[in-house]
């Protein structure tokens, strides 16, 4: 049987442990046994809700909002300017976040400047889910 993916990825972010797990497991595989297409997902799970808030602060949640808008790489220093902040807070959220998978760079030549890291989001839809 061939699975069927399609090509937006959905970003999960929840704190809903291994029910969540389990329950999205369930959910992939009735899909695959009835034959529907599946969206192409990541999950990150939290445990505790406020270990969430400690990954994606008010200022991190704002730089993946900017880097999903500008639809493709971005620069750091533009996300920065475009954000009115400082160039390594940015860096250093975009760091942060792509170690979740959140986002991912790459760098690529600067003529005159040498190297610059460009930023694209992982994903078309960021979905946020905290359970208390």
């Amino acid at each position: 049987m061939e699975m069927k993916m399609s090509k937006k990825v959905k970003v999960r972010v929840t704190n809903d442990g291994l029910r969540g797990f389990f329950g999205r497991a369930r959910e992939h595989a009735r899909k695959l046994d009835s034959g529907e297409d599946l969206v192409s997902e990541m999950t990150i799970s939290f445990e505790n809700p406020s270990d969430i808030m400690l990954i994606l602060s008010p200022q991190r949640i704002r730089v993946l909002e900017f880097a999903k808008k500008k639809r493709g790489a971005t620069a750091v220093s533009a996300l920065a300017s475009g954000l009115k902040r400082d160039t390594r807070a940015v860096s250093r959220d975009v760091e942060l976040l792509e170690q979740f998978g959140l986002l991912r760079t790459r760098y690529e030549a600067n003529p005159g400047h040498g190297r610059r890291r460009i930023v694209e989001p992982c994903a078309e839809k960021y979905q946020l889910i905290a359970t208390v």
